[in-house]
């Protein structure tokens, strides 16, 4: 099954939006973590009343984190959970098929 067309496909769009907002994510928690260690006094700039930029971006690591989560299930949910359901089936229809025909379906991929 991992030869297949609709394996690779659904490989491929998983990875398509893991690898690069994991990266993206990774990147501005160290941007956050440098400016915190690095630039102090930046870091240390009021806002409003106390509340510092410090403080902002790090409420925004935790806003990035669920907009992440919201754009992950509106994009699983659109081309990764038909591509899943593909290879479900097609994974089912082989474990389910006599000897014979799980070869045939088999020799078809």
């Amino acid at each position: 099954m991992q030869a297949s067309d609709d394996f690779r496909r659904l490989r491929r769009s998983f990875r398509a939006f893991a690898f690069p907002v994991t990266v993206a994510f990774c990147s501005w928690y160290l941007l956050y973590v440098l400016l915190a260690v690095y630039a102090r006094d930046f870091m240390g700039t009021e806002v409003v009343g106390n509340v510092n930029l410090g403080f902002v971006f790090g409420v925004l690591q935790f806003a990035t984190t669920f907009l992440i989560a919201w754009a992950y299930s509106r994009y699983a949910r659109a081309r990764i959970d038909p591509a899943a359901a593909s290879v479900r089936e097609r994974m089912d229809g082989v474990a389910t098929a006599p000897a014979g025909k799980a070869a045939a379906a088999g020799d078809a991929r």
